[in-house]
C-alpha cells in the first residue's frame, strides 16, 4: 500500500492469485461432487477400492430457525468434502445461503475464504464468452491478511481501467490486473465488507480488454455467516 492508501499489486499478489486459482478450482470440484445425489444402492458390492456411492449433499438442519436466517451446511464430520490441487488439500466448511467457506493450506499456510458466483451475468454485447466468475472474501494469517475481497471476472480486463462494485447505495471503486480485481483504496475494505454483510446484492461492472461491458449480480444471501465461520477456523 502506498502513502496515498492506494494497495499496489507485485509479485506475491501474482504468486498468491496463482496459487488460490488452483484452490478455487478445487473448491469447485467440493462444490460439484457435494451437491450429486448420492448412487442407488445395489446388491452387488463396489468394486475394491471403488467408492459405492458419491458423497451425498449435506442436508439442511430442520426448523426451528429465524425467519430470514441463512442456515449452514455442514461438511461431513467424519469424512470432510476435500479434493487435492497443486499440493493444496481444500476443505468445505459449509454452504451458507449462497456462500460456500472453505479452508485450505498451500505450502504449509493456512488459509479461509468464501466464495460465490453471481446469479446474474450480462455482457454488452450480449453473450460474449467468459471464463468462470466468482467473489471470494480470503483471510490468510501468516500474512497478517483478513477479509481481502477479490473478483475473478472471467476475462482480460481493459488495461489501466478500474472496475466497480455496487453494494446498496455505495460504489466501491476495484483496481483490476489481468482478470482480477481487488478494492483499491485499502481504508474501504472494511467497509465494503460490512456493506456485504448487511446487503442483498453485490453489482460488479467491468470492460474487458476488447471493449465488452459486463455487469455481474451477486446475491449476498449468507455471506455474513460465512465470513464469521471463517473467522472462527483462521485466527
Amino acid at each position: 500500500m502506498n502513502e496515498s492508501g492506494v494497495l499496489q499489486r507485485g509479485p506475491m499478489r501474482n504468486l498468491w492469485g496463482l496459487a488460490l486459482s488452483l484452490i478455487l478450482a478445487a473448491a469447485f470440484a467440493v462444490s460439484a461432487v457435494a451437491q450429486q445425489p448420492a448412487a442407488p444402492a445395489t446388491a452387488a458390492p463396489a468394486a475394491s477400492g471403488t467408492p459405492a456411492a458419491t458423497p451425498p449433499k449435506p442436508k439442511k438442519p430442520k426448523p426451528p430457525a429465524a425467519a430470514g436466517a441463512a442456515t449452514a451446511t455442514p461438511a461431513p464430520a467424519e469424512k470432510p468434502l476435500g479434493a487435492v490441487v497443486g499440493g493444496a488439500k481444500t476443505k468445505l466448511l459449509g454452504q451458507y445461503g449462497d456462500w460456500g467457506a472453505y479452508s485450505a493450506s498451500p505450502g504449509g499456510k493456512k488459509i479461509c475464504f468464501v466464495i460465490a458466483k453471481p446469479s446474474s451475468a450480462q455482457t454488452d454485447p450480449p453473450n460474449r464468452p467468459r471464463n468462470p466468475v466468482y467473489m471470494f472474501i480470503s483471510t490468510r494469517p501468516a500474512d497478517k491478511v483478513t477479509n481481502e475481497v477479490s473478483i475473478i471476472i472471467g476475462y482480460p480486463f481493459k488495461p489501466g481501467s478500474d472496475a466497480s462494485a455496487q453494494i446498496g447505495s455505495t460504489t466501491f471503486a476495484l483496481y483490476t490486473q489481468v482478470d482480477g480485481a481487488w478494492i483499491k483504496n485499502a481504508s474501504d475494505e472494511a467497509q465494503m465488507v460490512d456493506a456485504m454483510k448487511s446487503g442483498d446484492t453485490a453489482v460488479i461492472n467491468g470492460e474487458s480488454a476488447k471493449g465488452t461491458k459486463t455487469t455481474d449480480t451477486y446475491s449476498l444471501k449468507g455471506v455474513s455467516q460465512a465470513l464469521d465461520r471463517v473467522a472462527q477456523e483462521c485466527k
